[in-house]
Parts: C-alpha cells; structure tokens; sequence
C-alpha cells in the first residue's frame, strides 16, 4: 500500500532579528507530542547529490536537509525571523556588540561519544577560520571574527574585531552545524565529510554509496532538538535512506510507483500528475537570500561595456522564457534579493527593466556591435558578440540548464547576441573561473539572512563575487549595512545597493526566485526563514 506522503517538488524555481540583550531560556517544544522514536522507514528521492557532508563545507542549498539531520547549530530560527535556542541555551551581547556569552546546554554528545561543550565550538570556530579550510565563510561570514574561549565547561565567551549584524545568523545556519572534535582531528577527508565526520543531530550517517544513496539511522540518545520543533526526544523515524535520481522523470515515476515517499525536484509538466493524485500533495515556499541571476563579468570584454549589459537585460522576456521552462510555477524575479526575503526586498525595482528589444539593438549598435555574420550574430572588428557560462553540474538546479537554453534562442533572435552554455565538472568550472574565461556567472544563494549573500557575491574581493565589479560607494553600503542590527536601518541600505547594482550599473539580470514545493502532511515542513524543507525529525510515516 502507498504511503500518505506527497512529493518535495521544485516549481523552478534572509532577515535578521535584533540582537537582544539576552535570549529566552530553551522551554518545552512547541506542540509537543510524547516522545519520538516510534520507528518506520523513509526513502525520499533527491535531484542532486552533495558534493560533501560537512556542514563547514556547505554549499547547495538542495543538501541544507541532509546537513541539519546530522548537525545541529547553535541557534535555531522562529517563525517570525526571531533568534531561539538549540545548542545554546541563552546568550548576551556586550553594549558595545563585541562580546558574546553563551551558556550551552550540558546534556549533548556527539554521535562518537564525545561530549558537546565550550571548548568543542571554540575547536569548531578555530576550525572554520583555518587558513585553507573555507575562504568564503572565513573571509565574509566570519570576517569581525577574534576569538574564541571557553571560560566554563559550558559557557563560551567570543569576541569580534568590530561589530557585526549577521554574526547570530551565521551560528544560526548549516555552516555552524556542530562536528565532533575528534572529527576535526582524525577524518580521514575532513573537507568532504562522510561517517567519519560526525555531528550531534537527531540521525546519523552511516552509509555513502557515491551515485546511488545515503543512508541514515536513528540516533537513540537524541534529546535536544531545537525550540519549536514538534516533538521531543529521538527522531520518530528508525531511519532514512535519500537515492540521488537526476532525472526528473525517473524521479516522479519512483514517487507514483511507490519505491519512494518523498521526492523533490518534480518539473512543471508532471506538477498536474501531482495534484490529480489524492495521496499526494504539493506545497510551494519561497526560498531565501538572493535571487537566481545572471551576473555579468564586468572586467572583460563585452560586459566591460554597460551599454551591453543593459542591452542583454533589454533582449530577454524574462516572463516569457520562464513560462515556457517553468508553466508558470516559477516567480520572476527583479532584483538581486528575491521576494523570499522580504525584510530586504525592494520592490520598486518591478517593472524597470528588461523586456525592451528595440532599445537593446539601439544600445548595441551604438556600444559599436552594428553588423552581422551569416548566422545572424552580431560583430564587431570580425569579432562575434559572444558571452559564455560555464556551470558545474552538481549546482544545476530547477533545470536552469534547460532555461540557459531558453534564454540562448531568445537572445539571440531578439538582438543577435551569441550566449554559449556549458555543463561541465567541478574542477573544469572552477579553472574556467580561475582563469576568466566566463562571461556570465549563474548563482543563487540560500543564506537566511539576504545581507550574507550580497556580502559573498558582492563585496570587493568575496570569495564568489564574479562580476568583479568594484565600487567604493557598494562596499561601503555592504560594510555599514553588516555592522548594525538596526532593521530598518539594513533595508535602507540594502535598498540603495539594490538599485546600485541592479539598475545603475545593470552588472546582474535577476530571473527568478529559487523555491521548494513539499509535500503537506506526516511531518514534512519548512524552515521558517529559509524556505527550504526541513530536517527528518520531525518526520511520521502514515499509512
């Protein structure tokens, strides 16, 4: 008999509460049944498989579930944006924003029997800022970081080189997920996780077969969960096994033929077979951080030209294209913060660019782009107007590689421009990057807090800042914006680097905004900010 489960499905496509004095004291979950641990087996079909298990590493914003199964943070997030307990039972800020004290709870053990405490997050800080072991997060995130003490066996005391607004977010994400120190130590690929890189959480990895699956078993001893998850106690499933199917034909096909319960990444021509089955359900939610985009490498020819840029933005009908890869499940996106951050989120930029062809051949014939070769490209000085991406393969999502396509016809019969895709390895997109070779960069970010993402992909020198784009005025928004907790005084700012980059300079092409559908029912929900789904805590199976 099938099991009542629905399908995580992709249709195609942050905010930061104020730091308080000092956070609540961790109460009893909220709707709490009795205990967990009630046992059933779950198997759930995922599009792309994790290029690494280690929450330090993290990356894709698919595999944000699998990293929250096994790692806990030390602070979760509430419905409203609000900052709660996990790990960290309370925490104060000093008035001057540099010091924080955290009182962390004394019950945890990580899954190899090492206990949990102040000197296992300092080991973890001290890791994660580490010459080589991750740039972005050390060079951005962690960027005001000074160190890290532990003047109690359960209290940790840290302090920033200068204050920092998206400090309490980053304990909050998959990056600050807890790893035993004697994983640290010992594992024998720290960088690429796997049974030997452990954690605290409510399930533990015991089976990787690269291409196929990952397995994971309930762990018994399991009593912390964050505040406000549904139960307390060991996760209700016994285990957990997720089968990595690319296609999503074969996806939706293991769902209805009942190999499978769960399923993400369903496209929009089986949305309708979905929603005809009464066993099945889907349900849309935004994801946060930035928009997908086109980010335009500005240091080389021709997007060193802003009248090309503008003039790509004008060839597209972003709605168009969209709805002919996504049958209108997808929702367009206008700035570089997508509507899934709504904190954040400028919608005055609706409807200011794009959409315009007679205006994009204007701009192009005057950059100098007048004549044409025999295919009907433009050129300049025997030179095709040709602007390339190259993608690695693990972070195609939401078909972006059949809406590049799209997008590669629709500009080319709009204004002549020459958009070459290529899907490739991880190692060759990196070298492509390494050395410039690329002219459109492709990109989301899943961060819970938009500020992240403008910082990683926006600030002078960021570890995916592709545009190579530099202005002082930008930076120093990105700077006063990171210092402040004030809300109100982040969304100004962060309006006027949306305008700055989206409409002054035009160096991005916002397209849509990243979401997940997920089935409505047995457990299975949202993180509340993110948008993404959820870890398998709180998971039932039905009959």
């Amino acid at each position: 008999m099938k099991l009542r489960w629905g399908a995580l499905a992709l249709a195609g496509v942050l905010a930061l509460a104020a730091c308080g004095a000092e956070s609540g004291a961790p109460g009893a979950a909220a709707g709490g049944e009795g205990g967990g641990g009630d046992g059933g087996s779950l198997v759930w079909a995922v599009e792309t498989q994790p290029i690494t298990f280690n929450p330090h590493q993290w990356g894709q914003n698919k595999a944000r579930l699998l990293v929250h199964n096994q790692f806990d943070a030390l602070i979760a997030r509430g419905e409203n944006g609000e900052f709660l307990p996990w790990l960290a039972k309370s925490w104060k800020v000093s008035g001057d924003g540099l010091t924080y004290t955290f009182e962390l709870r004394d019950d945890v053990t990580f899954h190899d029997g090492e206990r949990f405490g102040a000197a296992s997050v300092k080991a973890n800080l001290d890791q994660l800022v580490s010459p080589g072991y991750n740039a972005a997060v050390s060079a951005i995130q962690l960027r005001n970081f000074g160190k890290a003490e532990a003047t109690a066996p359960h209290t940790l005391k840290v302090t920033l080189k200068a204050p920092d607004g998206l400090f309490l977010d980053f304990l909050s994400s998959p990056y600050a997920g807890q790893v035993s120190p004697k994983s640290l130590k010992n594992a024998k690929d720290l960088k690429a996780g796997g049974v030997d890189v452990v954690g605290t959480g409510p399930f533990i990895l015991d089976r990787f077969t690269p291409g196929q699956e990952v397995h994971y078993r309930r762990n018994p001893n399991y009593n912390w969960p964050p505040t406000g998850a549904a139960h307390q106690g060991p996760a209700h499933l016994a285990d957990l096994t997720y089968r990595f199917l690319p296609e999503a034909a074969v996806r939706v096909g293991a769902l209805t033929s009942g190999q499978v319960q769960v399923i993400e990444g369903v496209p929009a021509t089986e949305v309708g077979l979905i929603r005809s089955d009464p066993e099945l359900r889907l349900e849309t939610s935004l994801n946060s951080g930035s928009a997908f985009s086109y980010y335009f490498n500005t240091s080389r020819p021709p997007f060193d030209d802003k009248r090309v840029r503008e003039a790509f933005r004008d060839a597209l009908d972003v709605d168009a294209v969209l709805n002919s890869v996504y049958q209108g499940t997808a929702k367009r996106a206008w700035s570089v913060i997508g509507q899934g951050s709504p904190r954040f989120y400028d919608p005055s930029l609706e409807k200011t660019f794009g959409n315009d062809p007679a205006r994009a051949n204007r701009l192009l014939d005057e950059a100098g782009w007048k004549e044409r070769d025999a295919e009907g490209f433009r050129v300049k000085d025997g030179r095709r107007l040709t602007v390339r991406t190259v993608n690695a393969a693990p972070f195609v999502r939401d078909r972006r590689d059949v809406l590049a396509q799209a997008v590669q016809a629709a500009v080319k019969q709009s204004a002549g421009i020459d958009f070459q895709v290529r899907i490739v390895d991880q190692g060759t997109a990196q070298k492509a990057i390494d050395d410039n070779e690329y002219e459109v960069f492709e990109n989301s970010r899943g961060d819970t807090d938009a500020g992240a993402a403008l910082n990683l992909i926006l600030a002078k020198g960021a570890a995916i800042n592709r545009t190579k784009f530099e202005s002082a005025e930008l930076d120093r928004l990105l700077a006063a914006a990171s210092a402040t907790a004030d809300l109100a005084e982040r969304k100004e700012l962060y309006a006027k680097v949306q305008k700055l980059v989206v409409t002054d300079e035009a160096i991005l092409l916002p397209v849509y905004v990243p979401a997940d559908q997920i089935a409505y029912g047995a457990g299975v929900t949202f993180e509340p900010v993110s948008g993404t789904p959820n870890s398998a805590y709180d998971v039932r199976t039905g009959t």
